[in-house]
């Protein structure tokens, strides 16, 4: 049995949160959360609230052990990019690239 939680549209690069990823994924839920509670990086609490929401997900249904969960697999993929431009010399204008970013969190039991 699998339970998933998606955070959409979070403003945060994919790729800064794709560095992250692979410490938690494969590990206990407990454990997942403990190393990402004294991880520096700003994508750390983003990833540990979705995980949250996952577990929370997992709670609603009765046939899941929720102290039996592993996290299967975290995604981040690219969502809408915000486009700006910052003034620059003579006249000029340069484009910023606000990236957003859509995290998925699948867990599943241990057994599968």
């Amino acid at each position: 049995m699998e339970v998933r939680a998606v955070a959409k549209y979070v403003r945060i690069s994919p790729q800064k949160v794709r560095k992250l990823i692979e410490a938690v994924k494969g590990k206990p839920v407990e454990k997942g959360l403990d190393i990402l509670k004294f991880m520096p990086q700003k994508a750390a609490s983003i990833i540990e609230k979705v995980i949250r929401s996952a577990v929370a997900n997992a709670d609603q249904n009765a046939d899941i052990d929720v102290d039996s969960l592993v996290i299967r697999s975290i995604i981040a993929d690219q969502g809408p990019t915000l486009k700006r431009f910052r003034a620059r010399a003579r006249g000029r204008g340069t484009r910023i690239l606000k990236r957003t970013a859509h995290i998925t969190v699948i867990l599943s039991d241990k057994s599968t």
